[in-house]
């Protein structure tokens, strides 16, 4: 007992953070994005789609790799490197030789495919080493995912600044391949465990045909969608707010953009500690909680609530500033806590010899969710009768997809009866 607990932290956790900080760049897109349009004399919508592949790369490779991560824990950190260290880099190539369809090949699948098998490799091995919080230990992993882009994003412009976008990604994708390499080398699952074929193997057909698996991931995938609208937004929802400050209403369109540059960098950072802080914090409370479907009742109430300020206070439009920076961080903040609770869920319901499997084939909600969030702001957005205040027009329609999630969390909860393949296996 002595010696697991001495060995987890650098066997599980250190390894976890290893790979998960460098593939958490992903969300860093934004800060290179009309970059790349640039360089290779592309419409910003066109490249756009550079990180929906991504996105969807990653949950439909997670969805396929559970079964390689059951099994064989060092050979699916190894493939996340190679995958998302070419694909890092071969990014840097295509922008190098002008060439859109090679980003999306490389930042899209190549790395899309790193994103997801890494994503799911600690997370097992995370509640294994951490039988009795595994929450916690799962929350600290993904939180280094969502910390990522706080990280990565000043340290990708000062490149960029001093040695140019191309050079940025080969210095970059250098340093993420050493740092996934140690977490390769340090990772490995608990003395005495072994993998057993009878009872880790698990169908993906059966997990399919059960409703409690598709409660949960119409939840999962709302969450996710609904963040992602909202995220996609902020910059434009907070340009709409303050322009209706009466100290920025006559400035020019380069003045009021130099004004509150400040302003929106400072909002964007806070919302990032938010989306860490609910990683840790909601998978935290779940280890406390009988029934861990709880946590997510309590994100998308929290995130109905501030929808529906909104609503009755059209802040948006009256520039309640507190009032749209606690949507923006809370939602934020659920958006995170959806990720992180999600392994202890379905190890709630499916156990823990097959969480991988449940975990990937889970995550295909995200893949999905990365092409319909963005899709569906920019939609609203451009259909909104009041073009004034056209983000306001978001803000019910989100509504009611949260209160959709909630429903289909609930049901969960107090209709849908624990799968029999829950054994106590934990």
């Amino acid at each position: 007992m002595a010696r697991f607990t001495e060995n987890r932290w650098t066997s599980a956790i250190i390894p976890a953070l290893l790979i998960h900080i460098p593939i958490g760049t992903v969300y860093c897109w934004s800060v290179f994005k009309q970059l790349i349009a640039d360089r290779l004399h592309a419409s910003p919508a066109s490249v756009e789609w550079g990180f929906s592949l991504a996105i969807f790369f990653l949950g439909m490779s997670a969805a396929f790799a559970g079964p390689m991560v059951e099994k064989n824990i060092k050979k699916s950190a190894l493939v996340s490197m190679v995958c998302f260290v070419v694909g890092f880099a071969g990014t840097g190539v295509s922008i190098a030789l002008n060439f859109l369809p090679g980003v999306f090949i490389c930042y899209g699948a190549i790395m899309g495919i790193g994103l997801g098998v890494g994503y799911l490799t600690p997370v097992k091995n995370l509640m294994l080493w951490f039988a009795d919080n595994k929450g916690l230990a799962t929350g600290i992993a993904v939180a280094g995912f969502g910390l990522a882009k706080a990280i990565a994003s000043p340290l990708m412009e000062y490149l960029i600044g001093t040695v140019g976008l191309v050079s940025m990604f080969f210095i970059l994708a250098a340093v993420y391949a050493v740092m996934m390499f140690v977490g390769f080398l340090l990772i490995k699952r608990p003395a005495g465990w072994v993998y057993d074929p009878a009872t880790s193997h698990v169908s993906r057909k059966t997990i399919l045909k059960k409703p409690v698996f598709w409660g949960i991931w119409i939840a999962f995938y709302i969450n996710i969608t609904c963040g992602l609208a909202l995220i996609s937004q902020e910059k434009d929802i907070l340009h709409d707010v303050l322009r209706a400050f009466p100290q920025y209403a006559n400035l020019s369109p380069a003045k009021f953009a130099a004004a509150i540059s400040g302003i929106i960098g400072l909002v964007l950072a806070v919302d990032s500690v938010f989306n860490t802080a609910g990683r840790v914090g909601f998978s935290t409370l779940s280890d406390h909680l009988k029934r861990r479907e709880t946590v997510y009742q309590v994100i998308f109430i929290m995130s109905i609530a501030v929808c529906l300020l909104q609503i009755f206070t059209n802040s948006i439009g009256n520039a309640l500033l507190w009032a749209v920076l606690a949507m923006l961080f809370l939602v934020n903040a659920g958006y995170g806590g959806g990720f992180s609770t999600l392994p202890v869920l379905l190890d709630q319901h499916f156990g823990t010899k097959t969480v991988s499997t449940t975990h990937g084939l889970t995550l295909s909600a995200w893949a999905f969710a990365g092409l319909s969030g963005n899709q569906l702001a920019s939609f609203v957005v451009a259909h909104a009768p009041d073009q004034a205040h056209r983000y306001a027009a978001l803000i019910p329609v989100l509504t009611g997809l949260f209160v959709v999630a909630l429903i289909s969390i609930s049901l969960v909860k107090y209709c849908l009866l624990y799968t029999s393949d829950a054994a106590d296996d934990k």
